[in-house]
Formats: structure tokens, C-alpha cells, sequence
């Protein structure tokens, strides 16, 4: 009797980088930029998309993959900002593929979007490990999370484009240095976009859609 070995976790990788690869053909085919948004439950994500779709309009026209354990929440507020919207719902899945994305961009237009951001399931772990054919890739981290989350996760942020410290309006009340994260992810990975912000005085929402747009 022979025995093969297979190596699931390493197949299901590459299967996903592939499919990935078509994913980017077809939004560069179109000239469709791509962000994948990653981050934490509650990092703010979801708001900080909400801005740039606000402030990009007349000039970009936008779409959002909402995806989340149950994705409806999220996507009801892309939609009231105007953004062609298409929830994902990931169900016990801790984050999305590049099989979902292949499937969301079958059912849109591309002909009518410029930018497309792809909102991830809110964890620092998983979203690391699959690529889903995006431009750049956007992990944002709130101070609420303790200055020391960045250290913590460090993988996330060495695969990541850029990462934005949000929520620095209340730094000083969960005892948390945003400047100590900005520094954490630039010494795990010294090419990443660090930026801070925060939605509610609007402090770095410039640096943000510079970030997006250039």
C-alpha cells in the first residue's frame, strides 16, 4: 500500500495565490484599483472607508466588498454613502479569500469603479495569510487596543503596505502611545505607510486619502 503526503495548508495557499493572480488581471484589465482593509474588530475600519468615500466623491467612483461573519451591518452603511456595495459573508470563517473576491467581482461592473476596497473580517491573525489580488494591502489598529497589539501581531503588519494607528483622540485615556505603534510597525516591516488618525476630529484623514490616492 503507498501513501501519499500532502501538505493541505501549503495547497490551499498556493491554490489561493493563483486565483488571486486573476483577481489582480482583472482589476488591472480595468484599471480598477484595489485595497485590501484589514484590522481588528472595532479598529475602525468600516469608518475609515465610510471617509474616503466621502471625500473621494466627484472625483473616484467607489465600490466596497463588506465582508464579515455576517456582513449586512457593515454594508448598509457603504450603501447610504452612495458606494456600490457587495456583502461577503464569511460564516466560520475568519476572514476572506480570493475565491469570495472572484466571485464578488463577477457580479459588478467594473467598467464603472476606479477604487474598490475590500473590507476584511475584523482579526489581526488570519487576513495575513491570504492574498486576494489587491493593490496594497491596509492594516488599521486603534489605541484601544493597547500600544503594544502591533508587537504583538507582528506578521499582519510584515505583510502589510500600510498601517494606520487610528482613535489618537483617546490615546491618553486607555494609556496607550500611538507614536510607540507607529514605531513598532515600521521596525517590524521598515518599507510599511505608517500613519495616525482619527475620525472623530478628523486629525490625519489627509494623510489618509493620500495614503489611498496619492
Amino acid at each position: 500500500m503507498h501513501f501519499t503526503e500532502v501538505t493541505i495548508g501549503a495547497d490551499l495557499i498556493q491554490k489561493n495565490e493563483e486565483l488571486a493572480l486573476r483577481n489582480r488581471e482583472l482589476l488591472d484589465n480595468h484599471d480598477v484599483r484595489a485595497f485590501s482593509i484589514m484590522g481588528a474588530i472595532g479598529s475602525g475600519k468600516t469608518m475609515l472607508i465610510e471617509h474616503a468615500i466621502e471625500r473621494l466623491e466627484g472625483q473616484y467612483k467607489c465600490a466596497v466588498f463588506a465582508g464579515d461573519v455576517i456582513a449586512r451591518y457593515d454594508a448598509q452603511r457603504f450603501e447610504k454613502k452612495g458606494a456600490l456595495t457587495v456583502p461577503l459573508n464569511t460564516g466560520k470563517e475568519c476572514h476572506l479569500d480570493a475565491h469570495m473576491v472572484g466571485h464578488a467581482l463577477e457580479k459588478i461592473n467594473l467598467h464603472n469603479i476606479d477604487l474598490l476596497f475590500i473590507e476584511n473580517v475584523g482579526n489581526l491573525i488570519c487576513p495575513s495569510d491570504f492574498v486576494l489580488g489587491e493593490h496594497k494591502r491596509i492594516v488599521v489598529v486603534s489605541v484601544t487596543e493597547g500600544d503594544d497589539t502591533i508587537a504583538k501581531h507582528p506578521m499582519i503588519f510584515r505583510i502589510s503596505d500600510a498601517a494606520v494607528v487610528n482613535k489618537i483622540d483617546i490615546a491618553q485615556f486607555v494609556d496607550a502611545d500611538p507614536d510607540k505603534m507607529i514605531g513598532d510597525a515600521r521596525r517590524i516591516n521598515p518599507r510599511i505607510e505608517a500613519i495616525k488618525t482619527s475620525c472623530k476630529t478628523g486629525e490625519g484623514l489627509d494623510a489618509w486619502i493620500t495614503l489611498l490616492v496619492g
